[in-house]
């Protein structure tokens, strides 16, 4: 993802905000207080993946630990120069998806449009962290042809927007947009895939609501929240102007070694997301990316982990288990049940993995 220059982050609070983002591994490691041997090692990472925290999501991490679990999801490390077997540019082969620049359909029903390369925080774990946006993102000069795409295909209900993250547009570059999908007679829902309202809170404005809120389209946010630690004060207010805007909140969430890998810490996610009206989704196993081998979990520890979790939690509190892999026509649940014949395990059995990986 490429992030927005201080230049062009001026204006409303959340642009000010994301203009004073922490972007040098020193600055990050100076404001927790941890150990300056870290740098070397951070600064050789984020060299090929740069690093952006915005300094109210650095503030709910704990100083001078260095495993916090908020940290570890944002902290170059040495790990990310290791490339072992497996791992690839494009895990989930989203290239061969494409239907024109911008525009992805991977599943029946519904497309998915790729807004911007921007974010507000730089994941390490992000599956699209080498994805070609300067060439594949429905960027304005193409988004024209994308809602085009979209308008002609009529097996199309609902429209995914994504990037990056799709609230780095502006209010009314979003309005915009919504307004041209609206009036596509075949689309029913609009979803927004989006980890700001977590990361940067003050991007949900009165703006956003009322475009959310007055489409004629249902509108639906997918969150990305990771840990409980992630919904501080500012979120969850956040969160409380979408559900009083009529929004349907979800959340999804990728299991990461030494951030989430408990069943305790995701009970508590769950709990936490639903306190706020949010309902978990999707738990996602890594997709496989170069740079991110170190949040990997083998899959029969995952499957531990949630065992107990269904212990501890009512069953509309646990989220499905999913891996996602390139060609399938949906996300492959993982319960550790699947036998010879059923389709998941067809599918897990025949996949084609990109040629880089």
């Amino acid at each position: 993802m490429v992030a927005r220059r201080e230049s062009d982050c001026q204006g409303s609070p959340w642009k000010r905000e994301l203009g004073m983002a922490i972007t040098r591994p020193e600055e990050l490691l100076d404001v927790l207080d941890l150990d300056l041997g870290l740098l070397g090692a951070a600064r050789a990472a984020a060299q090929g993946f740069s690093i952006l925290v915005p300094r109210g999501y650095a503030a709910l991490m704990e100083r001078s630990n260095p495993n916090d679990p908020l940290l570890r999801q944002v902290l170059p490390l040495a790990e990310e120069l290791r490339d072992p077997p497996g791992f690839c540019t494009d895990p989930v082969a989203e290239r061969t998806a494409l239907r024109t620049p911008g525009l992805l359909q991977k599943y029946q029903g519904r497309a998915l449009l790729l807004l911007t390369g921007a974010c507000a925080i730089h994941c390490r774990y992000c599956f699209r962290r080498h994805f070609p946006y300067a060439e594949d993102s429905a960027q304005p000069d193409r988004a024209v042809s994308a809602v085009d795409r979209l308008a002609d295909d009529p097996s199309i209900s609902e429209v995914i927007l994504s990037g990056g993250d799709p609230l780095m547009l502006d209010d009314t570059a979003l309005a915009a947009l919504v307004g041209k999908l609206e009036v596509i007679p075949h689309l029913r829902r609009l979803r927004v895939h989006t980890r700001l309202p977590i990361v940067l809170p003050s991007r949900v404005t009165r703006g956003l609501c009322h475009t959310l809120s007055s489409s004629r389209l249902q509108p639906i946010v997918v969150l990305h929240t990771n840990h409980a630690r992630e919904l501080g004060t500012a979120s969850r207010n956040a969160l409380e102007q979408l559900n009083q805007a009529g929004v349907s909140l979800l959340n999804q969430s990728v299991l990461l070694r030494g951030v989430n890998d408990s069943p305790h810490r995701l009970a508590e996610l769950s709990e936490t997301l639903f306190a706020c009206n949010v309902m978990p989704y999707y738990l996602h196993l890594l997709d496989r990316v170069s740079g991110a081998a170190h949040f990997d979990l083998e899959e029969k520890a995952a499957i531990a982990i949630m065992d107990r979790l269904h212990t501890l939690l009512p069953g509309y509190l646990v989220p499905r288990l999913v891996r996602e892999i390139a060609g399938a026509s949906y996300k492959i649940p993982i319960n550790g049940t699947a036998k010879q014949g059923d389709p998941a395990f067809t599918i897990l059995n025949n996949v084609t993995l990109p040629n880089d990986c």
